[in-house]
């Protein structure tokens, strides 16, 4: 198993950036498949990015393509999620996840570690 703790988090302004870590623990880091999922305070929790094992394409949800980046460093077995243009609407706890698979996976229950979660609140 892997223990994971996300970082990052703070408080922006729309248009600004923000890079959130996700460091793991316990296991090799690179057989895992890692996922960033978001939740709003009233809303469910919703896919964001997902990356397999080592490489370098990552899966998007369409409210996030071409302004996030995920990407991960398996050295330092860490998962980054690079946040562009920001907007209040990504206003949300953001939780990386992380499952023993070779493909990318989408699906909340899919993922079966799970991290605490960082806060981004974007102002308008």
């Amino acid at each position: 198993q892997v223990q994971l703790v996300e970082s990052g988090g703070g408080l922006v302004q729309a248009g600004d950036s923000l890079r959130l870590s996700c460091a793991a623990s316990g296991d090799t880091f690179s057989s895992y498949t890692m996922g960033w999922f978001r939740q709003a305070p009233g809303k469910e929790r919703e896919f964001v990015a997902a990356i397999t094992r080592s490489s370098i394409s990552g899966n998007y949800a369409d409210s996030v393509k071409g302004r996030f980046a995920i990407s991960r460093d398996n050295a330092k077995s860490t998962v980054y999620l690079q946040m562009n243009s920001l907007k209040p609407e990504d206003t949300a706890v953001y939780f990386c996840a992380a499952r023993y698979s070779p493909v990318v996976l989408t699906r909340e229950n899919a993922y079966n570690f799970w991290g605490q979660g960082t806060q981004v609140t974007v102002s308008s």
